[in-house]
């Protein structure tokens, strides 16, 4: 069987028990869709890395080394499997001792692999789905709010709720009951030519895509909202929709038991960015 990880440009799938990525969760991770083009906003799910990197105190930037492995990576995967996949890259502070202080001189631990893009992803952008309020609630921490760090702990408690037979996905609110992203993936609310989405300046990561349609929407002539967004607003909205870095863009037909039009921005967005699976 090959081998689909690397650690540190080698093709294996261990790391040192010290590994502060393992130990504290000292790090950071992107998932990126490769296709027959390549991977989709490489630059900019690396600009994200090196800018979150530098808040943490770490010290990278990518390698030409790296960038060549993980073209090479994602044009093997699309070869052989003739469709998209998820290419993960995950950072760790690398080695350190005993004790939360991290060390001077820790050498930054690079896991690069490769993963098929779940099948029902397909289903989704065709039909839509539907979203279940959690009882977990995200803690706020402005120092990391917008990262995408190796800290999931919260997102594990998230995902171990049972949900619901009729829902596909969490809604999830902050520890003040503001809405931050759905459990895997960024949230845009609809009204005529307004689009509101969550802040993400406490909570929440503020995905790749969330960014790409940052820029469609104002191009296209929306007025776009960054701002609290309380449960009781939902009831508001005409349209909604989640974005991330592997599905694109997928409209939502029910938060609990609010119901929204699907939405055909969703549908638009899919084909002017090719963002089709």
């Amino acid at each position: 069987m090959s081998i689909d990880v690397w650690v540190n440009g080698i093709a294996q799938d261990s790391v040192s028990a010290f590994d502060r990525g393992l130990a504290y969760g000292d790090g950071l991770f992107a998932t990126m869709r490769c296709s027959k083009q390549g991977v989709l906003f490489l630059d900019v799910h690396l600009a994200r890395l090196a800018q979150s990197a530098q808040r943490l105190g770490i010290e990278w930037q990518p390698s030409s080394e790296l960038l060549g492995l993980i073209q090479q990576v994602a044009e093997r995967y699309v070869a052989d499997g003739g469709h998209d996949g998820c290419i993960k890259l995950l950072l760790s502070r690398g080695v350190g001792g005993r004790g939360y202080l991290p060390p001077n001189d820790a050498l930054i631990t690079e896991v690069l692999s490769v993963h098929d893009i779940p099948a029902h992803y397909r289903d989704w952008q065709a039909q839509g789905i539907t979203l279940q309020s959690n009882p977990v609630q995200l803690s706020r921490q402005p120092r990391l709010a917008g990262m995408k760090h190796l800290n999931r702990l919260e997102q594990v408690l998230l995902r171990s709720e049972p949900l619901n037979q009729d829902f596909d996905d969490w809604l999830v609110l902050d520890c003040q009951g503001n809405l931050v992203e759905s459990s895997m993936a960024n949230i845009f609310f609809i009204k005529g030519k307004t689009v509101v989405t969550p802040a993400q300046s406490h909570s929440g990561v503020a995905g790749v895509m969330r960014e790409q349609l940052f820029y469609y929407l104002i191009e296209s002539g929306f007025n776009l909202e960054c701002r609290d967004i309380a449960y009781a607003e939902l009831t508001q909205f005409e349209q909604a929709l989640i974005s991330n870095s592997l599905f694109g863009v997928v409209a939502i037909k029910r938060i609990d038991q609010i119901q929204y039009a699907m939405s055909d921005i969703s549908r638009k967005i899919q084909t002017d960015l090719s963002l089709s699976l």
